[in-house]
C-alpha cells in the first residue's frame, strides 16, 4: 500500500448533507468550547462556582440560537471558497 494520500477515485463520498450537518456541528462545538474556556479564564466565575455550573451558565436557549446561526453562516462562507478555489 503506497504512503501518502489517499486516492480520491477510491475513496467513499460523503454526502453533501452529511458533510453540512458535521461541519456545522463542529462549529457549534468550537463555539461552545470557546464559551466554557471563557468561564473558567475570563470571569473566574467557572473556578469558584463549578463545572456544572459553567455548563448551566452557557447552554442557554440564546446562545444555542447564536450558535446555530453563526454556524450557518460559517458554512456556507466555507463552502463558497470551497468552490473558488
Amino acid at each position: 500500500m503506497p504512503i501518502g494520500p489517499r486516492n480520491r477515485k477510491n475513496s467513499p463520498k460523503v454526502p453533501p448533507i452529511l458533510r453540512a450537518v458535521l461541519e456545522i456541528g463542529f462549529i457549534i462545538f468550537l463555539f461552545y468550547s470557546n464559551l466554557l474556556m471563557g468561564e473558567f479564564t475570563r470571569s473566574g466565575q467557572g473556578q469558584a462556582k463549578g463545572l456544572l455550573w459553567a455548563l448551566g451558565d452557557i447552554f442557554t436557549k440564546t446562545n444555542l440560537l447564536i450558535a446555530v446561526i453563526l454556524a450557518l453562516v460559517g458554512y456556507l462562507i466555507i463552502e463558497f471558497f470551497r468552490r473558488r478555489l
